[in-house]
């Protein structure tokens, strides 16, 4: 276990929640950081759907608000 200090972080919203993250993560860093896999999810920013091939241009700021879907796959009849 490393004793360097953590980095600064910053408070966003997911699904409603509030949570703090590290600072300067982009959407599909992000994804990582909560443990979801980047291949069964959408997102929306601040209101706005962010295509996957965003994800690694598109840094999460400060008191941004994310609704993230995760796709379940299921079943038939």
């Amino acid at each position: 276990m490393s004793n360097k200090p953590a980095g600064p972080e910053i408070l966003i919203q997911v699904n409603g929640a509030p949570r703090t993250v590290p600072a300067g993560l982009n959407v599909r860093e992000l994804l990582v950081e909560l443990n979801l896999d980047p291949a069964r999810v959408d997102v929306e920013l601040n209101r706005e759907i962010v295509r996957k091939p965003e994800w690694d241009t598109t840094n999460i700021h400060d008191g941004a608000s994310l609704e993230i879907v995760t796709f379940v796959g299921g079943g038939g009849a």
